[in-house]
């Protein structure tokens, strides 16, 4: 693994020892974005002696491997999550389950709606199914973006909020994150793929989390496409407190420990009446909260006709 030092120079250097952060079993004890000490040895190479504290991370369970968890990125400004409704298609489940993780480890998030132009070319129906998505996410307080990073459309306003900071870009694979980079950073030279029209499934061409500068100054760090997203460390009975717009009702709902499920006097539950909390949101709460039961997560979603 690389690590880069303030100067900008770049260091290979591998672990003295095992490190188990937090207790927790991870495939990368060490990750993208992580601060590390470290020293210089003979040949050039470096050893990681300790890693510092993180202030937040996002961090999956593999789905192959259900006891061990993946941290995707760590110490991070701010994460973006492209989302395609087509060619491929992400579902509302995949979406949720990223965000919930977000909310629960200190991550503020924004979808980024990509290939908008293939969107405008299907009709009314396909821009349609777009102001559902946008709408229901930003009802329930996420920023959303449309964009395409192929035709450069809406491209500057992610510049201008990406002034600063570390930004940590993910998503299916085939949701064109290596384009956006290309975009975002001239003469990066990503490697991107066409997406399998027999399974309308992307193509992998990022296969290591890697950290590139702006121009502007900050960081964006690319990451492999990710097929699912398994929950970490999330509590069963807390779990709505990661669902913006249920959390700002439960101090409506009759009981204060209210999980939204077959309590009376629910807030949440009178708030899909009312269009307070949209149903698929809900639906994909509903899922995750059997999930801890039955073990191995579903997609769950279906606003969009693709799965995870």
């Amino acid at each position: 693994m690389d690590v880069q030092t303030p100067a900008g120079r770049r260091v290979e250097c591998r672990l003295r020892g095992k490190f188990r952060m937090e207790g927790l079993r991870t495939t990368n004890p060490v990750a993208v974005g992580d601060g590390v000490t470290w020293v210089e040895e003979e040949d050039g190479t470096g050893v990681i002696t300790e890693i510092a504290p993180r202030r937040n991370r996002i961090i999956r369970r593999s789905v192959n491997l259900s006891h061990e968890a993946h941290v995707v990125a760590a110490n991070v400004d701010r994460a973006w999550l492209v989302v395609t409704l087509v060619e491929p298609a992400t579902s509302s489940g995949f979406v949720d389950r990223f965000l919930v993780t977000a909310e629960a480890y200190g991550v503020p998030t924004t979808l980024l709606f990509n290939k908008v132009d293939v969107l405008l070319q299907l009709g009314d129906e396909a821009e349609e199914l777009l102001a559902s998505w946008m709408t229901m996410y930003s009802e329930a307080g996420y920023d959303c973006l449309p964009i395409s990073a192929k035709e450069g459309i809406g491209l500057e306003d992610v510049r201008r909020q990406m002034k600063g900071g570390i930004h940590l870009v993910s998503g299916h694979s085939g949701v064109g994150k290596s384009t956006l980079l290309n975009a975002l950073i001239p003469g990066l030279d990503q490697k991107t793929a066409e997406v399998s029209e027999v399974h309308d499934k992307g193509k992998h061409t990022t296969t290591f989390a890697e950290m590139f500068p702006l121009d502007d100054g900050g960081f964006i760090i690319d990451t492999p496409g990710i097929k699912g997203f398994g929950l970490v460390r999330i509590e069963k009975e807390t779990l709505h407190h990661h669902f913006p717009e249920m959390f700002r009702l439960l101090p409506d709902c009759k009981f204060h420990n209210c999980r939204h499920l077959d309590e009376p006097g629910c807030a949440v539950r009178k708030g899909l009446e009312t269009g307070a909390v949209d149903d698929e949101r809900y639906g994909n709460y509903r899922n995750m909260v059997e999930e801890f039961d039955e073990g191995p997560y579903r997609a769950g979603g279906t606003r969009s006709q693709g799965g995870t």
